[in-house]
This record gives structure tokens, sequence and C-alpha cells, in this order.
């Protein structure tokens, strides 16, 4: 597919790329020094592995919210300890066909399996990934399909990857530039491994160069082609040192998954909490510097002395050590020779303000909203906790959304389609070929069912304002439909599914609940029924 030349013209576009990206480049440098020091680099490259990271950092506060974010944005969106999505028919008549609703749920237990796999490494790399989607407003996930079976997941650094957007803004082209040791190329690529690496293995096998990883839409697609032709995307590594093609192949899907926190219309890249209150992050690390200078003079204060008196080496100098004796620290009249210089600094004033700092950065980081359920929970009633629950998932809407647009939405369509390709999942049913096996993703994270809440205090304030009405006129029953609304409700709080009976189960309970009752009522007619033959026996008996 390649083209002589196209090697440098990919190295020539990666560096327009990077040319173009340079103030992002030296904002998201700004947010790793105090944000996520231990983040990837950006500008420099560190001089040694195990360099220290946190000279920049006096103040923990944006550190430790930016883990918070990783640990919050999981449990909302992909929580370890349920099922965040399924699958389903886009035809909701379809949904209703056994079968069909069968294959979804097989395909879904397939996608968690694999993922909850050893070798995957999803939820590991996914919690890199929020982080990075906190400090810096951009993450990037690598979705790999593995030859022997599988999936396994590699979260990418931004600071070495740079994206390409189509007329709709959606990314469609990624530059990954990455480093190899000689040893680690020719063990990757063998005998069509570079010049540069096959020709310093023997004598500095260690020795890294630069590659890069070019994956972009395929203008050229051979839909009767089943090989990289006839793919949606093109892939190409790159050797920079000696500008050749390695290695040319395609996907059916982007592997890299990029997302953004929020977007400016006119910016190719996304911006985070990190950057939105870096002013404030820098302005707190100050602040703890002054704070802790100005508590160290509180502390162990300068000392005022008198022009002559204790002053000097030898028997003159100041003792300050427990128990000392300054002698000539009293003049003739009994007063201090000696005082300390108090500055009238207000500490509790600048511990106030550095508070007000901190909770800026948590709002930021939306700490405080994760938080605020969790810390209200015990003094609160199961309405109180409906409502509270309905608020947080109005705020966290758009963030949630946005997540679930461009990152998962992507990421499990690649999943299904690496799924297929290794026969994990089932056969398609037939009424669902007919519909071009068109599917819908439904997410189930706890951030969903808080955005569902509502419908839940919708129903509960129904029943509670209607009771009275009930009670007065008990057929009012009748125009709720019982079991639907159970139904519902049950999903809406993300109860497992699995614990109730299928509408076939109902219909049968149904009936055999009703033939039960029959066969009640016909034991409870039969002593009536003789009784009554027993009353006309003897009555013909007295006529006779």
């Amino acid at each position: 597919m390649m083209r002589e030349g196209d090697a440098s013209s990919i190295i020539a576009r990666l560096g327009t790329l990077q040319g173009s990206r340079s103030n992002f480049d030296t904002l998201f440098d700004e947010v790793k020094k105090v944000v996520w020091p231990d983040g990837g680099d950006f500008l420099t490259s560190r001089r040694s592995p195990g360099e220290k990271t946190t000279r920049d950092i006096y103040e923990m506060t944006a550190a430790l919210a930016v883990e918070k974010f990783a640990a919050a944005m999981e449990s909302f969106l992909t929580s370890r300890t349920s099922r965040w999505h399924k699958l389903s028919a886009s035809n909701d008549e379809l949904n209703k066909i056994a079968e069909v609703k069968d294959f979804f749920e097989d395909a879904t237990d397939a996608l968690f399996k694999v993922r909850n796999s050893p070798g995957a490494r999803f939820y590991g790399q996914m919690h890199e990934a929020y982080k990075s989607l906190g400090a810096y407003g951009n993450s990037c996930m690598f979705v790999d399909e593995v030859p022997s079976g599988g999936i396994r997941y590699k979260y990418t650094h931004i600071g070495q990857a740079w994206i390409e957007v189509n007329h709709m803004g959606v990314v469609d082209t990624v530059y990954y530039e990455y480093e190899l040791s000689a040893k680690a190329a020719v063990q990757k690529w063998g005998d069509d491994a570079p010049p540069v690496a096959r020709s310093t293995l023997d004598t500095d096998p260690f020795k890294k160069s630069k590659y890069i990883h070019c994956v972009r839409p395929n203008d050229d697609v051979d839909p009767e082609r089943a090989d990289a032709e006839g793919m949606a995307f093109e892939s190409y590594h790159v050797g920079v040192a000696d500008q050749v093609i390695i290695d040319e192949g395609g996907y059916e899907e982007l592997p890299y998954i990029w997302s953004r926190y929020t977007l400016n219309p006119a910016e190719m890249y996304g911006r985070g909490p990190g950057m939105l209150v870096l002013p404030e992050i820098q302005t707190l690390q100050e602040m703890e510097k002054v704070f802790l200078r100005s508590g160290h003079k509180v502390a162990d204060p300068p000392l005022l002395v008198a022009n002559d008196g204790v002053i000097g080496r030898g028997s003159k100098r100041i003792r300050i050590n427990p128990g000392g004796i300054n002698m000539g620290g009293l003049d003739s009249q009994g007063r201090p020779m000696i005082a300390p210089l108090h500055t009238g600094a207000r500490l509790d004033i600048t511990g106030e303000m550095m508070d007000q700092k901190r909770m800026i950065i948590r709002e930021a980081f939306l700490v405080n909203l994760f938080d605020l359920l969790e810390r209200d929970r015990v003094q609160m009633t199961a309405t109180e906790v409906l409502e509270r629950a309905k608020e947080k998932g109005q705020l966290l809407t758009p963030v949630i959304g946005r997540q679930q647009s461009e990152f998962l939405g992507p990421m499990i369509q690649r999943e299904i389609g690496i799924a297929q390709r290794q026969g994990m999942l089932p056969p398609l049913p037939d009424a669902l070929l007919e519909a071009a096996g068109e599917y819908e993703i439904e997410y189930e994270s706890g951030a969903t069912r808080m955005q569902k809440s509502d419908e839940v205090s919708a129903v509960q304030r129904t029943i509670e304002v209607m009771t009275p009405f009930i009670m007065a006129n008990p057929a009012l029953l009748a125009v709720i439909k019982d079991e639907d609304t159970f139904r519902h409700v049950w999903d809406l709080l993300g109860a497992p599914s699995s614990l109730t009976n299928s509408e076939e189960e109902m219909v049968a309970i149904h009936k055999a609940q009703a033939q039960a009752a029959q066969a009640q009522q016909m034991r409870e007619d039969i002593p009536a029924a003789a009784g009554v033959m027993k009353d006309v026996s003897a009555a013909q008996g007295q006529a006779a």
C-alpha cells in the first residue's frame, strides 16, 4: 500500500503535529509537575529511571485529588464489582425473542470474561487512563488483538501520541512514538528489524532507537480483500533513524481509543480539571512554602539582642538549647537583654486561605461531589438518598455521557470486532441476521443508575400520593401494571436480573396458580355439593 518515500512523509507529518501541539505540551508539562509527577514526560525525558519526581511539590492536594478522581471515575463508569454495560438489539421487538436475548447475554459475558483475564490488564490500565483524563483532559488506550487469542489493553501516554480528527471532530488518526532497544526490536520483527537495530545487536543490545506507529483511515479500502488492504484502517511501523517502513498492516477498528474530558471547538485536544485549576494549584504550592517558613519562624523565632551584652563567641555566645545558661542575659534592672522577634504573622488566616484553595481544587476534580452522598448517607432516609443520587446524577451527566460516547463506546465496538473474529461469540440468530446484526450498548454503571434515580423517585412519590385514593377505592389497583412497575424499578436500581423470573416463567407461574386456585375451589365445592345432594335425597325420601 505504501509508496517509496512514505516513511519520510510519516516522520515529517508527525513533526508537524508535534509542532502544532507545542503550547499544549508546555501546559501538560506544568500540570505534570504538580498534579501527576510520576506520569510520563512531555518536554524533557528523565535522565535515569527512579529519579525523584516530587521536587516541585510542597502540597499534595492536587496529586491526591487526581488519584481519587481516577478511582471515582472507575467506580461510576467501569466498576470492577458489577456489570457496567450490556448489549441488546436496536429493534426492541427483537429483544423479546429468547434466542436474541440469549445471544446478547452470552456476548456480554464473553466481553467481561476477556477483560477480567489476567493477561488483559484491563482495570489497571483503565486506572492510568482515568488519571490522564483528570490531569491532562486527554487519555489514550491501545486495545490490541492478541494473535493467540484474547485482548490486551495498554494505557498510552499522551506525551508520546498525537492525533488527527475527521470533518466531524472524531479522532481517526494516531501517531505513537516509542523507543525500543536493539534487542527488543530484533525480538519483535526478527529479520525485518531495521538496520540500526541489527547492526548494534552484538555491540550494544540495549541501545534504544525511536519508532513510530501510524494508524490512519484506509482511503482505498478494497471490500473484496480479506487482508490489510480490505481493512478500514492502515497501520505502519516506521524506524526513525533509518527512515524505513518496518511493518505494514491494518485494523478493522481504530485500536487507539482517545478520549477528551472537555473540548474547545477550535482545538483537537481536550482540557481537564488539572489544567482548569492549574493557577490555584501553583498558588497553593507557593502558599505552602510561605506557610512552612512562617511556621518555622513562629516555632523558632529570630532573637533580638542588645548592642552589647550576650553576643559574640565563647562565654558571650547565645545558648538556645534547653537548659542553656546565657551570662549577661539580664541587665542590672533584671530586664531581658534577649527577646524573640514577633512578626505578628497570622498562621490561622493563612491556613484558611489555603483551605479555600484546596476546596476549589477538590471541586474541579469532582472529589467533593463523589464524597457527598457517602458522607451524609447515615443521616439520610431512603427518599433523601434517592433525591441526593438524582442530584449527583444530574451533575455527573456531562462528564459521564462524554466518556460513554467517546471512550467506552468505541472501545466496546473494538472489543466486539475482536471477539467475533476470534470466535468468542455464539452464532448470530436468524432474526438478528435479518436485521444486519444491529445492536445497542446499554450502560448500567453507578453513574447511569444515578441518572435514572429520578424515575425511581417519581414512582415512589406517585405511590405515596395515590395510596389514600387506593385505600378509598381498592379497584384502582387494577390501573397499575404491578409486575411491569416492579421490573422497571428493579432494573433502574441495578439489581441483578438473574434474581427475577422471566416473563415466560411468570406466565407459567400464573397458570399454575390459576390451576391451583381452581383445584382448591373444587375441593371446597365438593363438600357443599355433597351436602346438597344429601338434602335432596332426604327430601325425596320424605316425599315418597
